[in-house]
């Protein structure tokens, strides 16, 4: 009988992610800023605005503005008492006349409608006009609020901003915005074999040695979600290096985030580094790629404590951890509504013979078709099938594909872009 304890189960991934979601407390920390430069960025408070947009009844296309009751037949001829174009207003509008109006301009008192000018002829040098259409009550007119009306909320805290959100901000005079403090977080890699690309050309590498990847996506998803990043490069496969490079990261940080060292082997030091340091919550996860990922602690030399997070140094487990659990996490932290990352039910066009005990997310694009076609090579190792895809195919555990079968994808480029 072996004296070897048994290793517990394999975390499902969902029970890791709303454990990590129930530690990622709000940051609090918020910052005013343009809001030019509020893309993507969490809103700090509820924006509520304190006017109508529009202001006032508008016109939306170049025309004439009347009133709907003096054109009752097509070929009606009103005189034009005046011209109104945008940013002017105009004079109560005479019964029995027309108004020449342009798009944006406000409606003149008494006018209910707009025939546009493509259903008009200009007479006597703009004097008259003859309509040539018969126009509805509200025909071509923005209504006052009908976008937003005076005390509504129109985006709510906890939102990311996107570029729509920036511009109804805008439309309700706000030159800047409360939004959350971008969260710190300092990254390293840990590894003897990695070199910085540019350090060493490639007929110059050692053998067994290999270019830092990890390193410049992770930075990349990192400053897409908001963060302000400290690089701490690369730390060596080395116990004491690894304490000093967390007591480091620990300062002045909201997360340490890691790649590599997180697996079961002698050369692995950051498990039992974070554990000296302050406390390793959960690794290994029922997740294909990426289960060895580790969540914790580490405590601050002037108090308090940064969170942790290390990610597999395989590349495509570095990339996908991080899209399925650091992306959440560090959204929660600035308070983010929703963290759930979106999917879309779409055709396979192919087959997956092979089914894994793990849940398995698979790099996948659309084709022209609608379909689904599938990376050739879905190792953990070959980055290549990241580039190439456009998102996921989130496969549960024990499944198999049929080609047509329906599954769930997610659209990695575009929740990125």
């Amino acid at each position: 009988m072996s004296d070897t304890p048994r290793r517990p189960p394999l975390m499902p991934l969902d029970d890791a992610l709303a454990r990590l979601l129930a530690a990622a407390a709000p940051l609090g920390r918020t910052e005013p800023v343009d809001t030019f430069d509020a893309d993507g960025r969490v809103l700090a408070q509820d924006l509520v605005s304190a006017l109508q947009v529009p202001p006032q009844d508008n016109s939306s296309m170049d025309g004439y503005a009347v009133r709907s009751a003096d054109v009752t037949a097509a070929g009606v001829v009103l005189p034009v008492s005046q011209r109104i174009a945008a940013g002017h207003a105009g004079a109560p509008l005479a019964p029995g006349s027309a108004a020449r109006i342009f798009t944006g301009a406000p409606m003149p008192a008494g006018a209910d409608a707009v025939v546009m000018q493509e259903d008009a002829e200009s007479l006597d040098d703009g004097a008259r006009v003859r309509l040539n259409a018969v126009p509805a009550p509200g025909q071509w007119v923005r209504a006052a609020g009908e976008d937003v009306t005076r005390g509504r909320a129109v985006l709510q805290q906890g939102e990311r901003l996107a570029p729509a959100s920036i511009g109804l901000a805008a439309g309700i005079g706000m030159a800047s915005l409360q939004v959350a403090a971008r969260p710190r977080v300092a990254l390293f890699s840990t590894g003897d074999e990695l070199v910085m690309p540019g350090a060493v050309p490639p007929e110059a590498m050692k053998p067994g040695a290999i270019y830092n990847s990890n390193r410049f996506f992770l930075r990349a998803l990192l400053q897409r979600l908001g963060c302000t990043v400290t690089d701490l490069g690369i730390v060596p496969d080395d116990r004491a290096a690894t304490l000093e490079a967390l007591r480091q990261a620990a300062d002045g940080h909201d997360l340490i985030l890691t790649s590599g060292g997180v697996s079961v082997g002698e050369e692995d030091h950051i498990k039992p580094a974070v554990e000296q340091l302050g406390a390793l919550d959960l690794w290994q996860i029922a997740m294909k790629p990426g289960k060895p990922f580790a969540y914790g602690h580490v405590r601050r030399a002037g108090g308090g404590q940064a969170h942790f997070m290390g990610l597999p140094g395989n590349p495509v487990s570095s990339y996908v951890t991080f899209l399925l659990l650091v992306r959440p996490f560090l959204l929660r932290l600035q308070g983010a509504r929703e963290v759930a990352l979106p999917s879309l039910a779409l055709r396979a066009d192919f087959t997956l013979d092979k089914a894994d005990r793990r849940r398995e997310f698979l790099r996948a694009r659309r084709n022209a078709q609608g379909g689904l076609e599938l990376f050739g090579n879905q190792s953990s190792g070959v980055l290549t099938s990241a580039h190439w895809a456009d998102g996921l195919i989130d496969l549960p555990a024990g499944q198999t594909i049929a080609a047509g079968d329906m599954v769930r994808f997610i659209p990695v480029r575009e929740l990125l872009a």
